[in-house]
């Protein structure tokens, strides 16, 4: 059968571009523009190393209590999470995950839902016009600066889930506990309310 004329495959690619695009998987992210910029050596070191451990996330907990709370927050969210994460198994991943790196930075999970909401939407392979990466929107130049210079690895889960709230962290220390300030910072929109208003929107319908 003779190929196809040039112009016809094109069409046909222009077609297949849009059925992804309508499908959600090309769609741009609303969010993530982290801005490059200088860091004290000793805070570059403390962030290389929050993120170098490699090893999956294993939940532990300090007793019963803690057990209990997080049997609650998987079962209410999960459920919750169901439309936008129908696959049980990548579902419960993404939470076993959120969960443990949540808290590995001191983060609540509820406040990394929001932002995961407001920066991605969920989607694993979002891209951002400022080129962030992934769930968390992470910015491509993090890994050189604090990482293994590879910008692809922000597509698997935990190591997007890993630099993102490791940099929310580190923002939130140097912005001295103002989260208003630090969620402005992890979106390159320092001082303007329209980011962090959403993200805190968020953050509460994640709360139980």
């Amino acid at each position: 059968m003779p190929a196809a004329p040039r112009s016809l495959r094109f069409r046909r690619w222009l077609v297949a571009l849009a059925v992804l695009w309508l499908a959600g998987a090309l769609s741009p992210a609303a969010a993530g523009n982290q801005k490059e910029e200088a860091l004290a050596d000793a805070v570059r070191l403390a962030l290389s190393r929050a993120i170098t451990d490699a090893r999956p996330p294993q939940l532990s907990f300090a007793d019963d209590a803690d057990r209990n709370e997080w049997q609650r927050w998987f079962a209410a969210t999960s459920a919750r999470l169901h439309s936008r994460m129908p696959d049980t198994m990548v579902r419960t991943e993404f939470l076993q995950t959120l969960w443990y790196e949540a808290r590995r930075a001191g983060l609540e999970p509820a406040l990394v839902l929001g932002l995961i909401q407001v920066e991605s939407g969920f989607r694993k392979y979002a891209i951002s016009k400022a080129g962030a990466r992934g769930y968390m929107q992470v910015m491509p130049f993090w890994t050189r600066v604090i990482g293994d210079g590879q910008p692809s690895k922000l597509f698997q889960m935990q190591t997007n889930l890993r630099y993102g709230c490791s940099i929310l962290r580190m923002y939130i220390d140097m912005e001295q506990g103002n989260l208003y300030l630090a969620l402005g910072r992890y979106n390159g929109s320092r001082g303007r309310p329209e980011y962090p208003n959403a993200v805190r929107a968020a953050w509460q319908r994640w709360q139980l």
